[in-house]
């Protein structure tokens, strides 16, 4: 592994995020904002051993959104030549002129402003080459294949990333940040009298002493697809079923559009009428967590700039806040969260950081030994949601629970309910890992609508 220097310069950035509001003032607008980033990226794949693909990507854009009294427009680019850019500026200043006014946009209140905004561990500077991303590739890939039943390979990858990017307003914000991002996995094929299953297993984190070992990651890819061969249909039914931390995360991101305030503003939301309700259990506790060192969702301000801090979101199953941002507070008429979220040239809009269930206190596999015929749900695939009445169902494969054993894997079914039903029965298992921005431990449900034949 090397380091190296020439990771993305956040004061380049920062320098090119302060001359775009400059141009987009002198071209006649009342404020503006400007987002720069910058990223780098080495892709890389194998299969049967031998290299497949490799891909480098580099990218610098920009976005500015400019004010013309109440009227607002953006543009997002990346022809960063001085004719480029006052040509995207003066287009967008030129748009904000035509367009209908918004009485809820500005930019956020100066006072609100992040003066001091944390110091976070977000950026390792270290790289792999291109031969260190073939080695641990093929690595994986021979710890997946090495598990009986696997037959074939689809991609096993190495990748590595760097990233910067700077805001800066005519409010007086500028600010910039870099993260880095290193990760590996692979997806392979098992067979067994014909048919043929596919699974994966990954990981990635900001840096390399974080990742789960390569054979860890390649052992659980080809255990996982091993053991889905043959699965059976079953019948329709109401079951309990058991969500694998893997795929619980779904109902943390349904509860963050859910909590949106720009959703609730607009009244489409299933939990617009909850807010200092118990929508959960009084044993749930949910936080949103954007100053983590390391979190793959970390940030030291918001979207807009503003200060924002760790909080329960659900504390003790109540609902305590909205994820709101500028515009969407002063349509409520209530206090900005620090929740906004950057978009590249539009306006902002508004969601979590690091976003997790507590971990409760029982294990999966207790969970799975008390049931007597339920399904333990591994993947899921095309989930529907009703945002107005929460009405939920997605397709799903996994394992019949059948006398508190796993029994046999199940493909083409469906799991169905309610999410205000489902929020207040689910408890959480204690298997909770750290894996990405959205994270929950394996979730239990009473009963649910299980569709089979």
């Amino acid at each position: 592994m090397t380091d190296t220097s020439n990771a993305p310069d956040t004061v380049r950035l920062q320098d090119i995020a302060a001359d775009l509001v400059q141009r987009a003032l002198k071209a006649g607008a009342d404020a503006a904002e400007a987002s720069i980033g910058e990223s780098r990226s080495t892709e890389l794949s194998v299969r049967d051993g031998k290299l497949e693909e490799i891909e480098r990507s580099e990218s610098l854009d920009a976005g500015v959104r400019v004010f013309v009294g109440k009227q607002q427009a953006g543009v997002a680019f990346s022809d960063l030549s001085a004719t480029g850019c006052q040509q995207s500026i003066e287009r967008a200043v030129a748009m904000a002129r035509v367009a209908p006014e918004d009485p809820y946009s500005a930019l956020a209140e100066a006072e609100r402003l992040a003066q001091d905004p944390p110091e976070l561990a977000l950026f390792d500077a270290s790289q792999w080459s291109p031969a260190e991303l073939e080695t641990k590739a093929t690595e994986i890939e021979k710890f997946a294949r090495g598990v009986d039943g696997v037959t074939m390979t689809d991609s096993a990858f190495a990748s590595m990333g760097q990233g910067a990017a700077a805001y800066a307003t005519s409010t007086g914000f500028n600010r910039g940040w870099r993260k880095s991002m290193f990760s590996y996995g692979a997806s392979v094929i098992a067979e067994k009298d014909g048919a043929m299953e596919r699974d994966y297993a990954a990981s990635s984190a900001r840096r390399p002493e974080d990742l789960k070992s390569i054979e860890e990651i390649g052992t659980e890819a080809g255990e996982r697809t091993a053991r889905r061969v043959g699965p059976r249909k079953i019948e329709s039914g109401t079951l309990p079923v058991v969500f694998d931390r893997r795929v619980a995360s779904t109902f943390l991101s349904a509860l963050a559009g859910a909590v949106s305030g720009p959703a609730v503003a607009r009244g489409v939301s299933f939990l617009r009428d909850k807010l200092g309700a118990a929508v959960f259990a009084d044993t749930i506790n949910i936080i949103d967590d954007p100053h983590k060192d390391w979190g793959h969702g970390s940030a030291p301000f918001d979207g807009e700039g503003t200060v924002n801090r760790r909080s329960a979101v659900i504390d003790q199953g109540r609902l305590t806040t909205w994820f709101l941002n500028s515009a969407s507070a002063r349509q409520l008429d209530m206090t900005p969260t620090g929740h906004a979220r950057r978009s590249m040239g539009g306006p902002p809009g508004a969601g979590p950081t690091n976003f997790h269930m507590e971990a409760g206190r029982q294990s999966r596999d207790d969970m799975v030994g008390a049931i007597q015929d339920g399904v333990l749900v591994m993947e899921m695939f095309g989930p529907s949601l009703n945002s107005n009445t929460g009405d939920w169902s997605v397709g799903v494969s996994g394992y019949k629970i059948e006398q508190g054993v796993i029994a046999y894997p199940v493909s083409e079914i469906t799991v169905a309910g309610n999410l205000i039903e489902i929020f207040g029965r689910l408890v959480p298992a204690s298997d909770l890992e750290f894996r990405g921005a959205f994270n929950a431990p394996s979730i239990f449900v009473d009963a649910m609508a299980v569709g089979g034949l």
